[in-house]
C-alpha cells in the first residue's frame, strides 16, 4: 500500500484529542487526509457530551457482527468497550492518502505489520499533565497520580516522530500539522 496509516498516541492529558480536532478542521479540504472514524461500543448518548469523540456507535453484537463479517482494518478490546477501524481504510491507503486513526498502543505492532505505519507521540511535561487532567474534574488526585504513573511502551521498531504539546493548543496543533503534512509531502 502507498499510503500511510498515521496514528496519534500519548499520555492521559497530552491533548491527542484536542490536537486531532484541530487537525480535522484544518486538513479537511486536502484530499490527501482521511479521518478513520472508529466503531465503539460506547452509547450513542456520549456523543452528546462535551469533548465525546464522533465515533459510530454499536452494541456488543452488532460490534461482533460487523467483525465477523471482516469490516474492521483493525480492531481492540480496551477500558472494557470494544473499538475498531472501518476496512475502508485500506482503499484510502491503496489510493496514497494519509489515514489518520486514533489507535491504542496494543494494536500497534499488529498495525506496523500491516501497513506503512508513522506513529505521532504527543508529550507535555508530567505537572502539564497532572494540571489538564485535574482540570477535566473527572478523577481524584490519587487517580490522576496512579494515572501518570502508569507506562506504556510503544513496540520496537516504529516511525515515529515526537510532538510536544507543551504551551498554547494552537502551537501544539501547528506542531501536529506539521508533522502531518510532512508525512504527505
Amino acid at each position: 500500500m502507498s499510503g500511510w496509516l498515521v496514528t496519534v498516541v500519548g499520555p492521559s492529558g497530552a491533548g491527542k484529542d484536542t490536537l486531532l480536532g484541530a487537525a480535522r478542521v484544518a486538513l479537511a479540504g486536502d484530499p490527501r487526509f482521511v479521518f478513520a472514524r472508529r466503531a465503539i461500543t460506547r452509547p450513542a448518548e456520549t456523543l452528546a457530551h462535551a469533548g465525546a469523540e464522533d465515533h459510530l456507535p454499536l452494541t456488543e453484537a452488532e460490534f461482533a457482527t460487523a467483525r465477523d463479517a471482516g469490516a474492521f482494518a483493525l480492531h481492540w478490546p480496551a477500558h472494557g468497550l470494544h473499538y475498531g477501524i472501518p476496512v475502508s481504510i485500506e482503499a484510502d491507503l491503496l489510493a496514497g492518502r494519509v489515514v489518520i486513526a486514533n489507535l491504542s498502543r496494543a494494536v500497534l505492532a499488529e498495525a506496523h505489520a500491516r501497513y506503512r505505519l508513522r506513529v505521532i507521540l504527543v508529550t507535555a511535561p508530567p505537572a502539564v499533565l497532572a494540571a489538564r487532567l485535574a482540570g477535566r474534574g473527572r478523577e481524584t488526585v490519587q487517580e490522576i497520580t496512579a494515572r501518570l504513573a502508569r507506562s506504556a511502551p510503544l513496540p520496537p521498531g516504529l516511525n515515529l516522530t515526537e510532538v510536544a504539546n507543551d504551551t498554547t493548543p494552537e502551537e501544539g496543533a501547528a506542531r501536529l500539522l506539521a508533522a502531518l503534512r510532512g508525512v504527505a509531502d
